[in-house]
């Protein structure tokens, strides 16, 4: 199936002929590798426009941890985290963004707020009015797979297919948008990396993230810093595993991943931009 080249968000269009990059904005006190950093609203606006100049082409604004074991988040706390900071990067840049909840309430203010974009992790699993705010709002929505709350998900990696299982749940989850209204045109996926997987089986999806382009969908990659990658180079800290994240940003480009969901912006761009002109055998049009 031919991939797609562009992907739609509410007011906006991502370009998708080269590799786009989708900076991570915890604004968080707990995320496992930024909690904490950018809790001042003043510092996340900081931080989202100073990505946005490493050359991002969306921003993921995010106020619950969902590491493993990471404790929920009442909507309350969550909407008080995010929305100030929406609505500071939307005075100040055009750039997309995205918001990183799988709870409908926050979304929809969200995207009042001036986001574009749902990131639900949960693949609209875990709150059933998600499906509905998104389509109300004509956002554009990124559908993750995984297997229940943050806090237990590690306790269930076991599958008798892996792959199968999570192409198969993504096509329910998009089915489910497409039944509510939802463009596929509006519609990306990503396996989710280190969410109810085991290490092992991070790396059978990584070996075949071609595997999803069945779905006819953008394909959006989320490795950055993760344990498997301080696992395989025995790095304890999150923030000395950015070449181990770069070696799967390639991967994911010669793979025809689309999108990449990354802390380190500039150096994830270049390894994109360098691994997509290999396999196109062309140098592309940087802007």
């Amino acid at each position: 199936m031919a991939a797609a080249h562009v992907l739609i968000g509410r007011d906006c269009v991502l370009d998708l002929t080269q590799p786009c990059i989708m900076a991570v904005l915890n604004v968080t006190p707990d995320s496992f590798s930024d909690g904490g950093d950018y809790v001042e609203v003043a510092a996340a606006v900081e931080r989202g426009l100073d990505m946005t100049e490493q050359g991002a082409g969306i921003l993921d604004v995010g106020g619950e941890s969902t590491r493993p074991g990471a404790p929920a988040v009442p909507v309350e706390v969550e909407l008080d985290r995010v929305i100030p900071v929406i609505e500071g990067l939307r005075r100040h840049t055009s750039v997309p963004l995205s918001i990183d909840t799988n709870k409908a309430p926050v979304a929809r203010a969200a995207l009042a707020a001036g986001a574009n974009f749902v990131n639900d992790i949960s693949g609209l699993s875990f709150d059933d009015k998600m499906v509905e705010v998104v389509a109300a709002a004509e956002a554009g929505l990124f559908i993750m797979h995984t297997r229940g709350c943050p806090q237990q998900m590690q306790k269930n990696t076991d599958y008798q297919d892996l792959l199968i299982e999570v192409v198969n749940h993504l096509q329910n989850s998009i089915s489910k948008a497409r039944s509510a209204g939802i463009p596929a045109e509006r519609l990306a996926v990503d396996p989710g990396i280190g969410f109810a997987k085991s290490g092992v089986g991070n790396l059978l999806l990584l070996k075949y993230l071609s595997t999803l382009h069945q779905l006819g969908c953008p394909v959006l990659l989320g490795t950055s810093r993760k344990s498997f990658i301080g696992r395989i180079l025995h790095q304890d800290d999150p923030r000395q595993r950015l070449y181990g994240t770069l070696a799967t940003v390639a991967l994911g480009v010669a793979q025809g991943v689309q999108l990449f969901r990354v802390h380190d912006v500039r150096p994830a761009r270049e390894a994109a931009l360098v691994a997509w002109a290999i396999r196109e055998q062309q140098f592309p049009l940087l802007s």
